[in-house]
């Protein structure tokens, strides 16, 4: 065949992003080790001279049903960087990025665009039942009349250990009202239970264990005096100043989520977001017929709301106990209060307290001082604001990123290199984080959900949040979510955890922070933490030989 119907191929890690428009500079990467129960990722780049379509791909290995090979796609970027963001990027530029992952239609195939670097996303999955080895993986590119035109092969070592249970809290933020918009779809009809199930699925598969339960719908990234769709799953009736609450639509979320693998609830907020000021939305039906009852209008700590809470809080405590849930939840008074809004944030604190004393109450704050009073139990501050809280020693230590964590900390924008956004594993680590929150699993909305954006087409929440920030998941045709590299790469970051986990009971903590800090220039911290992908990769390797060696 002619030459130029031949593809150019190149074996390259999870970490590398592969942009259409540019070289692939520095080595290959055409070996890795994994333990036994560890979800395993490569990629595989090509390029042609010419356009080809209908190009086959296929893995050939004795761990073919172990493999799945998906094509990342390109995702469109109008704000990649933002103002106040560092140099630690990989281009600032607005234009495609590689983020999706797109299952390959077999009658379709792949594409090749002339002078185009693309790449597929190869995924090992051995789930504990393969035997310990080297498994060479060969990938195969055929084109549209099954002639070979390109291969590759890389050689996966599975180890004879397994990663330990994930021990850490994650909750990626699921916005449910964001799946019933973009699929056209009736709150709490069936197709949207099933929709619902299909993203938590998906949520579960990668580490993430706790899930934002709508009690109410979520005040949350809502603009002053607008409203979200009501997603509501607590049914409440009025009668003058008492009420009564059914909780079924609650309880098949709990079966849901239990059936699926989620340990941990989070109930959406008691109050709204930045300062606790006013009560969320609360649908209720008063002489037969439904009405918002709470809103932006309602004084948070005036007496009708709180009468309202009065009733409530002790009738889902009984919901929980009843479930035998009382270690399974979760609860938030107010999301980001400022430092101004600490006398009001103390204020419903105190209250809701009176109820939930036995529960672990967690919002996201960054000022210590609301630790410091005792207004917060779990206090969640931003990964550039943690260092108070580290150093007071707070107990349960948990972090969160988002838009605003931009320099110098760990995060997950089209623009940032994936082991920018890996390395937070590492950093968990070393803080012994109990917990990690972030706003994004499917925010498909404009800031302040004043419109639903096509996450295909805008990826900045029209012009609020560096690409990458509001989601992971892109809403797929059956209500199958389409995964990111983000996703995954975040995903391996849980399993470094899980593996570092693992070493410290073989060696002890100590040893396993030397190791990691062995050649490092100064110790590892959520701001300070070497840049290098190839860096990271080793360091991973060398904990698995440190796992292994500790077995024999």
């Amino acid at each position: 065949m002619p030459v130029t119907e031949l593809l150019e191929t190149k074996c390259l890690s999870s970490l590398a992003k592969v942009f259409a428009d540019d070289l692939l500079n520095g080595p290959g990467f055409v070996t890795g080790s994994a333990l036994s129960n560890e979800t395993y990722s490569f990629q595989v780049a090509y390029r042609s001279e010419m356009l080809m379509k209908s190009i086959q791909v296929k893995a050939v290995s004795s761990l073919e049903g172990c493999i799945t090979i998906r094509s990342v796609g390109l995702a469109p970027s109008e704000l990649p960087y933002n103002s106040g963001s560092d140099d630690h990027v990989l281009r600032k530029a607005p234009g495609l990025y590689p983020d999706p992952l797109y299952p390959i239609v077999p009658e379709d195939g792949i594409t090749a665009f002339p002078g185009q670097w693309r790449s597929v996303w190869v995924t090992v999955t051995p789930d504990g039942k393969v035997a310990p080895g080297r498994y060479p993986v060969d990938v195969l590119f055929e084109n549209a009349s099954g002639e070979p035109i390109g291969s590759e092969c890389f050689t996966l070592e599975i180890l004879d250990c397994a990663l330990p249970k994930q021990t850490l809290v994650h909750t990626e933020w699921l916005h449910t009202d964001c799946l019933a918009v973009y699929y056209g779809l009736e709150v709490f009809s069936e197709p949207y239970w099933q929709i619902v199930e299909s993203y938590i699925q998906t949520a579960v598969k990668h580490g993430i264990n706790m899930i934002l339960t709508p009690i109410f719908t979520p005040p949350l990234d809502t603009a002053i005096g607008g409203e979200r769709l009501t997603v509501q799953l607590v049914d409440v009736e009025k009668h003058s100043d008492k009420y009564s609450f059914r909780f079924e639509k609650l309880e098949r979320w709990i079966e849901m989520g239990s059936r699926l693998g989620v340990e941990y609830f989070e109930f959406s907020h008691l109050f709204t977001q930045w300062g606790a000021k006013h009560a969320p939305k609360i649908i209720a039906v008063e002489n037969g017929g439904e009405r918002k009852i709470f809103g932006w209008e309602t004084d948070s700590a005036g007496p009708e709301y709180l009468h309202f809470l009065s009733q409530f809080l002790p009738a889902l405590v009984d919901f929980i106990k009843k479930h035998a849930l009382e270690h399974r939840c979760y609860f938030h008074n107010s999301d980001e209060p400022r430092s101004g809004d600490l006398e009001q944030y103390i204020k419903v604190s105190q209250f809701t307290r009176l109820y939930l004393d036995k529960f672990p109450v967690i919002d996201a704050l960054s000022d210590y001082a609301y630790y410091e009073q005792g207004a917060v139990q779990i206090p969640v501050p931003a990964s550039n604001h943690i260092e108070p809280f580290i150093a007071g020693g707070v107990k349960p230590l948990w972090t969160y990123y988002c838009g605003a964590q931009r320099v110098k900390t760990s995060n997950r924008f089209f623009c940032m290199p994936s082991a920018r956004n890996r390395i937070i594993g590492i950093q968990l680590y070393k803080f012994d984080a109990a917990g990690f929150l972030h706003w994004g699993y499917n925010f498909w909305n404009a800031r302040y959900s004043k419109k639903p954006i096509n996450p295909f087409i805008n990826t900045d929440a029209d012009y609020a949040f560096s690409s990458g920030d509001a989601f992971l998941v892109y809403p797929g045709q059956g209500g199958q979510p389409i995964e990111s590299l983000r996703l995954e790469v975040f995903y391996e970051a849980l399993q470094d955890l899980r593996a570092l986990r693992l070493l410290e009971s073989l060696i002890g903590r100590e040893k396993v922070i030397a190791l990691l800090e062995e050649d490092v220039e100064q110790p590892i911290t959520f701001t300070e933490y070497p840049r290098s992908e190839q860096w990271l990769l080793n360091k991973r390797e060398s904990v698995n030989r440190a796992i292994a060696h500790s077995l024999q």
